[in-house]
């Protein structure tokens, strides 16, 4: 088989890639990065000199270009895009772009070219935001609430992977999942960004009250739900993808104080974000009939985290400064 994988020099993107190779050793990989900020070619050195992978450094919003590389591709995961909040508020324009004119982009080269399956990464984001303290939860039947300009580019990307899928009856699936972190992370998301902080001796940012709640996901169980969605879902259905990990800002802050044996005189508190989203919360259950659930426990996969970017400062450090 062969696959193609948008923004595979990103966060999720390249650990995507390295899971799928390790599980599936024959199938040839395309990965199209245009090498942004967040984009790391170094995150898939592993890879270098494989013969079932290449990279092709490439804008998907070049239509004419999309459409010659997704010629003979089988599979498409769509994971590029610009995903930072605070960057969204800056200049949103940057993220309609990326992930609307590209996402569009991508699917109509899909549909010229008769993929087999395309596979839209999205998040939990595009529903808005739950209230604190209570029950309630994302679905897939949520309706949409963007309250972000990232947010609103990745709901209009998602409409869009739809709309080809009733309009076109393109093989699409979709997938929102919750906040991810691990491996290859750029510095600028929270836990990185609280770790490398620490890990420098300086204190580490928190917004607001700091109860702003986020439900988390470890990056690696993340990529066994995709393929499990790629393997075993339904044509046309989304799935949300979440590890019932609600952490409030200032809880996962100590958590990673804790194991860093730093106290909270490392904590600083920092005016508010406009538009803050106060809690997201995913449930989880369709996929699980799938058969997926999350392997790694929240705190073992934040101990696996913290370690991997203590091991590994040359990584982070030149993003950083």
């Amino acid at each position: 088989m062969k696959i193609l994988v948008t923004g595979g020099c990103g966060f999720i993107g390249a650990n995507f890639i390295l899971y799928w190779h390790r599980m599936y050793h024959d199938d040839i990989i395309i990965n199209v990065d245009l090498l942004t900020y967040a984009g790391n070619s170094e995150n898939l050195s592993e890879l270098n000199g494989v013969k079932n992978y290449e990279f092709v450094h490439a804008d998907i919003c070049d239509k004419q270009k999309m459409l010659n590389i997704t010629n003979d591709v089988d599979v498409i995961v769509h994971f590029a895009a610009e995903s930072h909040v605070d960057r969204s508020i800056h200049d949103p324009e940057p993220f309609i772009k990326a992930n609307v004119i590209g996402t569009l982009s991508l699917l109509e080269a899909a549909r010229k070219n008769k993929v087999k399956r395309f596979h839209h990464v999205s998040t939990d984001e595009v529903y808005g935001a739950l209230p604190l303290n209570s029950p309630e939860k994302f679905t897939e039947k949520t309706a949409y609430a963007p309250r972000s300009p990232y947010a609103a580019s990745k709901a209009a990307s998602d409409h869009l992977v739809s709309a080809y899928f009733h309009t076109f009856k393109l093989p699409v699936t979709i997938s929102n999942s919750s906040n991810n972190f691990g491996s290859f992370q750029f510095p600028e998301k929270i836990i990185p960004l609280f770790i490398t902080n620490l890990l420098e001796e300086k204190k580490i940012p928190v917004y607001g009250d700091g109860l702003y709640v986020r439900d988390w996901i470890y990056v690696e169980d993340h990529c066994r739900a995709i393929d499990v969605v790629l393997q075993k879902g339904i044509i046309g259905e989304t799935y949300l993808i979440g590890a019932n990990n609600e952490v409030p800002n200032i809880v996962l802050a100590k958590k990673i104080l804790s194991i860093l044996g730093k106290d909270v005189s490392f904590i600083q508190y920092v005016q508010d974000r406009p538009g803050h989203d106060r809690r997201y919360a995913i449930d989880s259950r369709k996929i699980k009939k799938l058969g997926w659930k999350p392997c790694f426990s929240f705190d073992e996969a934040l101990k696996l985290t913290t370690r991997w970017y203590s091991e590994n400062p040359l990584w982070w450090k030149r993003l950083k400064h």
